[in-house]
């Protein structure tokens, strides 16, 4: 085998198709474009629709916006901490994700539904107001950590 000997594998190279070039061309006379209209005429934007109302214009404008900037939080509520720890517990999201009670991506906030009938230590990214006032009141502490 030498170098002059090599040559691409057989259907490998393919003669580009020479579009409207007479009939001696396989595309010849229309092209491959139908017969009239604009289509056949000059090249249409593919989003255009006939005249049709276009769909950037049928669909109904979506109302408000979308804030980049909001955090995500994973809730977990002041009854499912009376129920999965007991009195004198330290509850942390790293605990919270042990049991899954939250989703381990996200920062977790407590927030305030149901009763807490004892004294718990918890530390989460975020309380609501009537949360952090719940578990003070049962005796507990409530500890915002950063993250």
């Amino acid at each position: 085998m030498k170098l002059h000997h090599l040559k691409p594998a057989e259907g490998a190279k393919k003669e580009r198709s020479r579009v409207g070039r007479g009939r001696a061309g396989v595309r010849g006379k229309t092209a491959g474009r139908g017969t009239k209209g604009t289509g056949a005429r000059k090249n249409v934007p593919a989003w255009f629709e006939g005249g049709q109302m276009p769909l950037q214009r049928r669909v109904p404008k979506l109302k408000g916006f979308t804030n980049v900037n909001r955090v995500e939080y994973a809730v977990v509520n002041v009854e499912v901490l009376a129920k999965y720890y007991g009195a004198g517990d330290e509850v942390t999201p790293q605990a919270l994700y042990a049991h899954g009670l939250a989703h381990k991506d996200l920062p977790v906030k407590i927030l305030a539904r149901g009763e807490l009938d004892h004294a718990l230590t918890v530390k989460a990214h975020a309380f609501s107001g009537a949360a952090k006032a719940k578990i003070e009141q049962a005796g507990g502490t409530a500890e915002v950590i950063e993250g």
